[in-house]
């Protein structure tokens, strides 16, 4: 709850590129995605791994924050996933259905193949959604059923989708909070 109803909650959107650290610092000084946004007190909504780009959420307000990444709430988050290989119809279906990781049973709320136009390559686009953020979940699922992520790029966060206008490393606030209502 805000001291001030003067001042609303912030929430910016981020383009998170390879390479960046969801962290405020890092001792072996690597770039963090703070270093790039406005002067203020932000919250990483969840995070991304070094190796994953894509939407990331940050907000100035921990309430928010928290009712964006509780599992209660049960948000969708999306992702393009580029697996080596093609995976068979065995390996979708187990996907979907749950599979079992160290820290508990995950399924994938959806994983559709990605459109595959043009010339047979080594990678399929995989589109995944999840209700959840456990760490390094979507690599960790597929790795279970024998299959290595190449590339994973958060594409939507509930209703917020990464815009195609915002180039790695750039920021844009949300004018106003409302969508969230319908997250």
């Amino acid at each position: 709850m805000r001291l001030s109803d003067a001042r609303p909650e912030r929430l910016l959107i981020y383009h998170k590129p390879l390479g960046e650290l969801v962290t405020r610092s890092d001792p072996q000084g690597r770039p963090t995605v703070f270093s790039r946004l406005p002067p203020g007190r932000w919250v990483a909504v969840g995070r991304l791994d070094i190796n994953s780009s894509g939407l990331l959420l940050l907000t100035d307000s921990g309430e928010l924050a928290n009712r964006l990444m509780h599992p209660r709430y049960a948000i969708e988050r999306e992702y393009a996933v580029r697996v080596q290989g093609t995976l068979n119809r065995q390996d979708l279906e187990k996907l979907a259905r749950g599979v079992h990781l160290d820290d508990g049973p995950a399924a994938f709320e959806r994983i559709t193949p990605a459109d595959e136009r043009g010339a047979p390559s080594a990678n399929r686009w995989y589109r995944v959604v999840l209700r959840e953020g456990r760490k390094r979940e979507v690599r960790r699922m597929f790795e279970a059923v024998g299959a290595r992520v190449s590339r994973l790029i958060r594409v939507r966060y509930g209703s917020i989708e990464l815009p195609r206008d915002l180039a790695p490393g750039q920021w844009r606030e949300l004018a106003n909070t409302v969508k969230l209502q319908k997250l």
